[in-house]
């Protein structure tokens, strides 16, 4: 297997500073808007990457819930990624969507979303994801698959006879955005790349060499 010799020339469309809005967080709507279009596969996942307790970059894909004035997703506060945001809140996101050969790229700060939000969404989801997120403590060692299920089936009798409420361990996170980087594939590598950043309150824009 050559792996070194897999590649893509990416031909479909083209981006200039012209082309976007003055408002990072307004074109990104409207570019995930064409990614539903286009039916792109999972198309709110997205890569965040936080800053590991030694210092160190760790990632993993989490499902984008909502864009406001940031980026919002919900966790457990307990887990590998909660940890690390309530020591460095400094994190950063990462949308890639093939099917377009688009990638968005997102840095700032993360902060807590209100009760009454992660309530809201808690209570949207299905009974079974209400119920694992009581059973999980992510990102805890277990013995065994067994161990979930057993704890999933004594909380589904609990929760028979008594109401269902949010576990405090569980709820939202917004980043808000200090940079955004929008990536259009072209052909030969040479990529159209445009980045927003936050200077004085305000959104200047730039074009980047691929």
């Amino acid at each position: 297997m050559d792996i070194s010799a897999i590649r893509k020339d990416y031909t479909i469309k083209s981006l200039d500073i012209s082309d976007v809005k003055p408002d990072p967080l307004t074109q990104f709507e409207l570019w995930f808007s064409e990614a539903l279009t286009g039916e792109v596969l999972e198309v709110n996942a997205m890569t965040l990457s936080t800053v590991g307790m030694d210092g160190s970059p760790n990632a993993r894909i989490v499902l984008l819930k909502g864009v406001d004035s940031g980026f919002v997703f919900f966790t457990n506060y307990e887990s590998e990624k909660g940890n690390e945001l309530a020591n460095n809140n400094k994190a950063s996101l990462t949308f890639f969507w093939p099917e377009l050969e688009r990638q968005v790229r997102v840095r700032g700060s993360v902060e807590l979303v209100t009760s009454e939000e992660s309530d809201t969404y808690f209570f949207s989801r299905p009974l079974g994801s209400q119920i694992g997120a009581w059973v999980s403590a992510q990102s805890q060692k277990i013995k065994s698959r067994e161990e979930l299920n057993l704890k999933k089936i004594e909380l589904e009798k609990e929760f028979t006879t008594t109401p269902i409420s949010r576990p405090p361990h569980w709820g939202g996170y917004r980043l808000i955005p200090h940079t955004m980087e929008f990536w259009q594939g072209r052909p030969s590598r040479l990529h159209d790349r445009v980045k927003y950043e936050l200077v004085n309150g305000k959104w200047e824009l730039c074009r980047l060499a691929p």
